[in-house]
């Protein structure tokens, strides 16, 4: 065990996209478990989207961190000291922990890590909350059939990757847009897409949607938003469903963008549209764990991850998400 603690600290409200400034790093000492608790190193940590919206001093699904807090996210790790009867020293466990070298976290709120099923950082992609957001966010809301077309935006990303692999299983044809060259190679050479679209590359994403999916859209299943959402709602065919899960075209935007107005598109297909938050399945978590790890280890389910070297190099890795920087699940490696 090292003699300090490393720990990364939230002190600047960002205006616009965030920069380092909003982030501090201090030494303080190794915590102590308290009865119920483990103290546990932490091998890999999460940087996600969704973090974006707790620097706000806003009311949302995610309470906002205060200036000054210990920012925290998904963690797997090693534990080190038990005071709790689930856990020995030595175990491997996942939860929601301190941007730190070590944390405490209470062993009810823990999961056990099995290292042989995936490796560590993928409990923190498909073995974790973005893989359970993909399964409940589509086969829940999205209601795919075989045989329908499944269009994903923010495909090669750590939730829309497995949407896409899931639709396929489902016997779906499955169109996703990204960012880049080897990001769509990624996802139709790899992933089973049959059509992948770089956004960074067309003028018309309507047309470039025609060409990939021209018998409509029957699932659209929204990680970005902004024009490429816009282009998608004009393709969507009767009974069309739409399941919103993130918006992170929108996530720095310091007002309400406004565009096209969307609304009169859903008239005619009678389409659904539905937010989707994944702590609302909470009590089913298991289910989606077992299905998902099943798929992973009979090689039906793969995966990817980004993986940043260093507890210091944290908040490049967060920033990176919003240049588009990763592929897969984009993760912290802190210890070996």
């Amino acid at each position: 065990m090292r003699d300090s603690n490393r720990e990364w600290y939230f002190v600047e409200r960002p205006e616009g996209e965030p920069d380092l400034d909003c982030f501090e790093l201090r030494e303080s000492e190794v915590p102590e478990p308290d009865p119920g608790d483990v103290l546990v190193r932490v091998r890999y940590l999460s940087v996600d989207p969704y973090m974006r919206g707790r620097m706000r001093d806003v009311e949302s699904y995610a309470e906002p961190w205060d200036v000054g807090d210990t920012l925290e996210g998904g963690v797997v790790g090693e534990v080190v000291e038990s005071e709790s009867e689930r856990y020995d020293e030595g175990d491997f466990v996942t939860g929601n922990g301190a941007w730190a070298d070590y944390c405490v976290l209470d062993a009810d709120d823990t999961a056990p890590v099995d290292p042989d099923v995936g490796g560590l950082p993928a409990y923190l992609g498909v073995l974790g909350m973005p893989g359970r957001t993909a399964y409940f966010g589509l086969l829940d809301v999205g209601e795919p059939k075989p045989g329908d077309t499944v269009v994903v935006s923010g495909a090669a990303g750590a939730v829309g990757s497995v949407v896409g692999q899931i639709a396929s299983l489902n016997g779906c044809r499955v169109v996703g847009f990204a960012g880049s060259d080897e990001k769509t190679d990624w996802l139709t050479e790899d992933l089973g897409f049959d059509a992948a679209i770089n956004y960074k590359d067309v003028d018309d994403y309507r047309a470039a949607l025609d060409d990939a999916a021209p018998g409509g859209v029957d699932v659209y299943f929204d990680n970005v938003g902004g024009p490429i959402t816009d282009a998608v709602f004009t393709e969507l065919n009767v009974d069309a469903r739409v399941a919103v899960c993130g918006q992170i075209a929108h996530y720095n935007d310091e007002g309400v963008p406004t565009g096209p107005r969307k609304l009169p598109q859903l008239i005619a297909p009678r389409a659904k549209v539905q937010g989707l938050l994944v702590g609302d399945y909470a009590t089913r978590f298991g289910q989606a764990s077992e299905q998902l790890g099943e798929w992973v280890a009979t090689g039906e389910l793969h995966h990817r991850e980004s993986i940043v070297d260093g507890l210091e190099n944290a908040p490049d890795a967060f920033l990176g998400l919003f240049a588009g920087d990763n592929i897969g699940k984009q993760v912290v490696k802190v210890s070996e």
